[in-house]
């Protein structure tokens, strides 16, 4: 599937959809929503409806009542010790845990990822395990908030001062939002915040994705302990050869 393509074609159909309906009797039931959001003293619910026959999208919709309502932000919460508790003695989380503390020395710091969720890819879990699992293992773990656009995580990441943007995709967006994260490093001047991918990505897109940058990719089965090494002795040997020169 190309991704791209199908991003324009439904943007070309809101334009159409917007050009042929009357915008005027839209705009006026959108106002409606909004302010039945504030006194509460008429049915939202059949105002939406009322307003989606009219042909309102649904993202006008959601922003006529986010006015009022503002955006739910779920609490992010990993529980520690989770992960270790089950493998602690593994040779692998014990390779992972020196690589850690060798990168925190040269940085001065841990390894600080964010684990960033974007598009319409509301499946998390995952991403809660990666987020538990690395912090286990030595890094410092920021959780971004679903349906992030490409900008905002971006800007959170420079915000909390990663060093890593960890991109989890299960919902085949990859080929179209890994790309957009990348060109706003690039137009923030930040490229030295590496960009990772992990989740259901086709093989056959590896090359694509390593083309546009992305430091590494983790598929289905990847066992945390020995990504999170892989990850860590890149970080080191840019740390050593940055030192020596």
């Amino acid at each position: 599937m190309d991704t791209q393509k199908v991003r324009e074609s439904q943007i070309a159909k809101l334009k159409s959809i917007r050009k042929r309906r009357d915008n005027t009797k839209v705009d006026s039931l959108l106002d409606r929503l909004t302010a039945a959001c504030k006194s509460k003293k008429e049915n939202i619910l059949s105002l939406a409806v009322e307003a989606a026959r009219e042909r309102a999208t649904l993202g006008e919709i959601s922003m006529a009542m986010e006015k009022v309502f503002k955006r739910h932000k779920a609490q992010n919460k990993t529980v520690s010790g989770v992960y270790s508790s089950t493998i602690m003695d593994d040779k692998s989380f014990i390779r992972a845990q020196e690589l850690s503390d060798k990168v925190a020395y040269h940085l001065g710091r841990r390894a600080r990822i964010l684990i960033a969720k974007l598009g319409q890819d509301g499946h998390d879990r995952g991403a809660r395990v990666i987020a538990t699992g690395f912090a286990d293992l030595g890094f410092d773990v920021d959780i971004g908030p679903l349906f992030q656009t490409p900008e905002e995580a971006v800007k959170q990441a420079i915000e909390n001062d990663v060093h890593l943007l960890g991109i989890s995709s299960l919902a085949a967006g990859h080929k179209t939002l890994v790309p957009q994260v990348i060109e706003e490093l690039k137009k923030r001047g930040r490229e030295d915040i590496a960009v990772i991918v992990g989740g259901v990505i086709p093989p056959a897109d590896y090359d694509i994705l390593f083309g546009h940058g992305v430091l590494g990719i983790f598929g289905p089965g990847t066992i945390l302990s020995e990504a999170a090494s892989q990850i860590l002795s890149l970080m080191l040997n840019q740390l050593e050869n940055s030192e020596n020169t």
